[in-house]
């Protein structure tokens, strides 16, 4: 199906629009080009692989004792926020009928009318697959938050504090933006995809709850190094693949727009990137791989509100700018002397705002209409001489911030009072990690670290036959190993009389102690 008109390929009407058509009667997908279909679909599945990705960032931002704890948090958080989104998140952030101006109201409870009438957010798509698409946001933004409990904070008490957050944090903020009736969409705010519902929420949301959760433990952060870049490039590759779904497929539909929301994502990061590194280098003069990982973050967060407003010219600014500005922001944590272990806060609810303030200046007519849909509907920023736009985006960007933090913060502390749901896992815990003491399973099997300990020099047979010709002790390096290996104590004397030593015994109180749990990382 192709057209040439300004809107929705055909104009929708349907029998039942209240209830979103009825399928008993009539083909509901007449309606709606079924690339623009295809395409939402595919995105939506883009945006969901953001939610390992960000599991596999935070492990390898962490210790390895706690690796295995947070890509849980992510995984779980998802579970949640999917309950929640089709129990009433849905209907709170975008039902129509309520008129409010700052959050739903409970009619599309359970997808009740949430069938095939245009979408809330673009007539290109029918309101389920927005609702489904719509979903994935909510699952990222929570996902972004969870890292804020690394090393120290108990998972159960997160995942109560994720369903109360998405209900009176999330769905209020993106009612104001996004919803027809909410009070930024109709004074012009300029958002395109959740400078404010995702990233000053879940950076200033993180920052609240890591204030209440407190700081970890001094004395185990000396000499503190993420325990695998592998993995932090990983989910950064995960998330930029998936931040192209969640940027271009913003545009609702195959079209132009969704395009250059592409390109403006992809030219943001990477100079964004290059600005990080360049000012890493120039304190420690070698080039980060972590470094490159977190300008590329902050500038895809920067292109979320910004991508589908600017021309691609104005991206390159701002990935550069970003970069520049984030870096130093991950110093703010020490000043108001809040952990923020992930830095959230820096390459979150900074990158964010400095994406909504660039869309004050450099938002352009010609950018937005390349939908087909949204033609003059938009004003652009001070590069179109709109000079109101900017305090609309400062008022925005407060009010965001200042809800975010403050209700975020009060929710948290009031869950840390429930009996039983103490947000702060115990001192030995933490020393211990978050993986032993909230899970059952290792990111690492350290009983596999003893078995390579066994078999330096592997055996060919079987350890107890007679055909080999080599003893045990120069086949396995330590001398109380080949005493195991025989059934003996370590303590027992060998047939050549050799003692229990020193080092063999440090070596042996390693490998126990590896095997027991006993020695973290």
């Amino acid at each position: 199906m192709s057209y040439s008109w300004v809107g929705a390929p055909t104009e929708f009407n349907g029998t039942n629009p209240e209830l979103g058509g009825d399928s008993n009667t009539e083909n509901l997908n007449q309606w709606y080009n079924p690339g623009d279909q295809s395409y939402i679909i595919i995105a939506s599945a883009m945006v969901l692989i953001m939610v390992p990705g960000l599991g596999f960032l935070y492990s390898g931002l962490a210790r390895r004792k706690s690796a295995l704890s947070l890509i849980w948090a992510c995984m779980a958080s998802t579970t949640v926020i999917t309950f929640q989104w089709y129990f009433w998140g849905y209907s709170l952030a975008f039902s129509q009928y309520a008129e409010n101006g700052f959050i739903g109201d409970l009619k599309k409870f359970g997808l009740m009318k949430t069938l095939g009438a245009p979408s809330p957010g673009s007539p290109l798509i029918p309101d389920l697959l927005y609702a489904f698409y719509q979903m994935q946001f909510c699952a990222v933004t929570a996902a972004i938050i969870v890292g804020c409990i690394a090393e120290r904070g108990r998972l159960i008490p997160m995942m109560v504090f994720m369903f109360a957050w998405a209900t009176i944090v999330y769905c209020p903020i993106a009612c104001w933006v996004w919803n027809v009736n909410g009070w930024a969409f109709k004074w012009g705010v300029l958002d395109y995809a959740g400078g404010g519902p995702v990233e000053i929420c879940s950076g200033l949301s993180a920052l609240a709850y890591s204030m209440i959760l407190g700081r970890r433990q001094e004395k185990m952060m000396l000499n503190f190094r993420p325990h695998n870049v592998s993995l932090i490039t990983l989910g950064t590759v995960m998330l930029w693949f998936g931040w192209l779904g969640f940027n271009g497929g913003s545009a609702f539909g195959a079209n132009l727009r969704a395009v250059v929301a592409c390109w403006n994502s992809n030219l943001t990061a990477m100079f964004a990137a290059a600005s990080w590194v360049l000012l890493d280098w120039r304190l420690a003069r070698k080039w980060s791989m972590v470094g490159w990982c977190s300008g590329t973050i902050s500038g895809l967060v920067a292109a979320t509100p910004a991508s589908g407003f600017l021309p691609p010219w104005a991206s390159v600014a701002l990935g550069i700018t970003t970069g520049v500005i984030c870096n130093f922001s991950t110093k703010i944590k020490f000043w108001i002397r809040i952990d923020d272990a992930m830095d959230i806060f820096a390459e979150h609810g900074v990158a964010g705002i400095v994406g909504l303030i660039f869309n004050g200046l450099f938002a352009t007519n010609y950018i937005i209409g390349l939908d087909g849909v949204n033609n003059g509907l938009f004003v652009g920023g001070w590069i179109e001489h709109e000079w109101k736009q900017m305090y609309k985006q400062i008022a925005y960007i407060v009010a965001a911030t200042a809800y975010s933090f403050v209700v975020s913060a009060l929710l948290a502390y009031a869950i840390d009072k429930i009996p039983g749901l103490h947000l702060r896992a115990s001192e030995e815990a933490e020393l211990l990690g978050m993986d032993d003491d909230q899970l059952g399973e290792f990111a690492y099997d350290y009983v596999e670290v003893r078995r390579d300990y066994l078999a330096w020099t592997p055996a060919k047979g079987d350890p107890d036959s007679h055909e080999h010709t080599i003893p045990q002790v120069e086949r396995h390096g330590i001398h109380e190993h080949s005493q195991m290996l025989e059934g003996k104590a370590p303590s027992e004397s060998s047939e050549n009389g050799h003692a229990h030593t020193g080092i063999g015994g440090d070596r042996h109180a390693i490998a126990m102690g590896v095997e027991k749990g006993g020695i973290h990382e």
